[in-house]
């Protein structure tokens, strides 16, 4: 049977698949050719990650598929209910990533409470001519120690930035609409840890309470995060968004950011993504990343393993 790892996979994927009496096709099949692809080449399984949509067009017109697997968590480029009712197995790896997305969200606070974001674009023009004025402009930095960091959205990648933020000796706390309370366990690499309660609470009280704060949730049909959330919000918050694009309004984040009232923004995802606003790409309050969130080797190593464990179970038991 053959594998169509449309947006790629790691080698440990491949081979975890090759040796289980898999084809892996690594080609990049255009969006618009993937149906036509599948079919002329009895392809069984689709891979994909952010890139390529699997929409009932592809399922309809795929009467072979057996498969479709997301390397990472998110789902929304994928008909997955659709899917399922014609008979596919459709698969993600909601683990394999928490990690390094939670590593992101620290990338990112950390270069929004330092200012690294625009410094990095002002050194190679003006440290040579205005260092003195950079250092100035750049010298009002503050700590993560001691701060409260708000995460909306508790689940796997939510917690997983609770036990950084929690070693960083940061106050917690969290809102969910389906989780009340989770243990979070920090381990250490001694073998030693700590297990720390944290429940849930409303959006609004977060919101109110947090000096930073982080977004885990999955595709919205409207924003989290708005004009009337953003007034809530204490002076000078920071706001970090590698979940979604499309959960934060960004034209109302800009208008915050221009008046004082967000101190930065972290995005790794956009609204109108691939293709990111200009006022978005052009302000110097943001740290911006290109949606690389699972983009470690680690987690991609893991992704790959993953999806071949779950594609030979399905296929081959």
């Amino acid at each position: 049977m053959k594998v169509l790892a449309n947006d790629g996979i790691s080698k440990s994927g491949i081979l975890a698949l090759e040796k289980a009496g898999f084809e892996v096709i690594t080609t990049k099949v255009a969006q618009e050719q993937v149906a036509n692809y599948v079919n002329e080449n009895n392809v069984s399984v689709v891979l994909v990650r952010s890139a390529t949509k699997v929409r009932k067009d592809i399922i309809d017109a795929c009467p072979g598929l057996k498969i479709i697997g997301r390397g990472g968590v998110g789902m929304d480029n994928i008909d997955v209910d659709y899917a399922k009712s014609k008979g596919i197995s459709v698969i993600n790896t909601p683990a394999s990533s928490s990690e390094s997305v939670a590593e992101l969200v620290f990338a990112h606070l950390f270069s929004g409470v330092r200012f690294l974001h625009d410094a990095n674009r002002n050194m190679p023009l003006e440290g040579d001519s205005n260092f003195e004025g950079l250092k100035k402009a750049y010298a009002n930095g503050v700590e993560l120690r001691g701060k409260t960091l708000g995460i909306v959205g508790i689940g796997r990648i939510g917690q997983a930035t609770a036990k950084m933020a929690l070693g960083l000796g940061m106050k917690v706390i969290a809102s969910d609409s389906f989780i009340e309370k989770v243990d979070v366990k920090v381990e250490f690499f001694d073998g030693q840890s700590i297990t720390t309660i944290i429940k849930t609470q409303s959006l609004e009280s977060l919101f109110k309470e947090a000096d930073f704060i982080t977004v885990h949730v999955p595709a919205q049909d409207g924003y989290i995060i708005g004009a009337t959330e953003l007034e809530t919000m204490k002076p000078g918050v920071g706001i970090v968004n590698c979940a979604r694009g499309g959960v934060i309004d960004e034209v109302a984040l800009v208008k915050a950011l221009d008046s004082g009232k967000v101190l930065f923004a972290g995005l790794d995802v956009f609204e109108n993504e691939p293709n990111p606003e200009i006022t978005i790409l052009m302000n110097q309050k943001i740290s911006l990343t290109p949606h690389i969130g699972a983009a470690t080797m680690e987690a991609q190593d893991r992704i790959g393993t993953e999806l071949a464990s779950q594609i030979i179970s399905i296929l081959k038991n």
